[in-house]
């Protein structure tokens, strides 16, 4: 008797075990739970913990739908928009947000955030080109950035809540020139320089054609000085010389005659090859040529007198 109802007990035990099972649900920290009961919404659990519902969900009787508590994120990536002077800027931007309400999340959009996302990106996409095409063409990347941010996420703010949504906060992740606005803009940059670089050259030919204006004027006034100085030095070094020759012909006319004498030869015979036909008993310039003491030759033939037989 006791053998034959033991599978009865294993078979009764099971199927309570069953029962529990089936009417237990746990809710962890990163999660939040609906409990649906004949599609409708019985009861939303945001802590985490252990809860009970009806076991199974035979005919659609209680079933758990899970959502997700913690920040989520979606991205908008290559939208194209146009700032407020015509030029066109491509944008990369996500979004933080939570789902908030959970049963608004599941009557507006059944609990898919996939529908939600849509929606969301629809009213971005709408956002950056409004809040874009009211600034100009810098705005995106100056200190106005942040506003820009906050006025799109407050744009979104009120279509995310009628679908249960806190939107946590926007972020431009990529703000670039379009290929063509890029090319314009660098053409005009490249004409700005070039502009900037043919001034500062002017510039610098004029400091340059001054400076060298000053420097030459320099260089003159310093040249004439000096020439000024050389001869007033010059004049005073010939007096001073004149004054010595002077006083040495009156201390000794004799030698000071045969100095001036063999300077004149040594300039008549410096330059070689030349050959002075004079007679030197007629002429005082061979006076020293063959005395020493300035007494000219008694002959009667023209002297001959070659520098290179001299030198010899």
């Amino acid at each position: 008797m006791t053998s034959s109802r033991l599978p009865a007990i294993l078979i009764a035990f099971a199927v309570v075990l069953l029962l529990i099972y089936s009417s237990v649900f746990v809710v962890n920290a990163r999660e939040q739970a609906i409990v649906l009961r004949f599609g409708q919404i019985r009861a939303v659990k945001t802590e985490p913990g252990l809860y009970f519902k009806l076991p199974f969900a035979f005919m659609d009787a209680d079933r758990v739908q899970y959502i997700q508590q913690q920040e989520l994120r979606f991205d908008l990536d290559n939208i194209r928009v146009q700032v407020s002077g015509g030029k066109f800027y491509e944008v990369d931007a996500f979004v933080l947000y939570k789902i908030a309400d959970a049963r608004k999340f599941r009557e507006t959009v059944s609990g898919d955030r996939d529908a939600a996302e849509s929606r969301l990106r629809t009213r971005l996409d709408a956002s950056l080109r409004r809040v874009y095409g009211l600034r100009s063409f810098d705005a995106a990347l100056s200190s106005e950035r942040a506003s820009m941010m906050t006025e799109v996420r407050d744009d979104l703010h009120r279509d995310a809540e009628t679908l249960g949504l806190n939107i946590e906060d926007v972020r431009i992740r990529r703000t670039d020139l379009t290929q063509e606005v890029s090319q314009q803009t660098f053409d005009r940059m490249k004409a700005e320089r070039l502009a900037e670089a043919e001034l500062i050259r002017a510039r610098g030919n004029e400091e340059g054609q001054r400076r060298r204006a000053i420097a030459d004027r320099q260089v003159v006034e310093i040249v004439a000085d000096a020439q000024k100085e050389s001869e007033v030095l010059r004049g005073q070094g010939e007096a001073e010389r004149n004054g010595i020759f002077a006083d040495a012909s009156k201390r000794d006319p004799g030698f000071y005659e045969f100095y001036r004498s063999m300077a004149a030869y040594n300039k008549a015979f410096a330059s070689g090859g030349k050959t002075l036909v004079l007679p030197p008993n007629k002429s005082d310039f061979f006076k020293f040529f063959d005395s020493p003491a300035g007494s000219p030759a008694n002959t009667g033939a023209p002297a001959l007198a070659n520098p290179a037989a001299s030198a010899n």
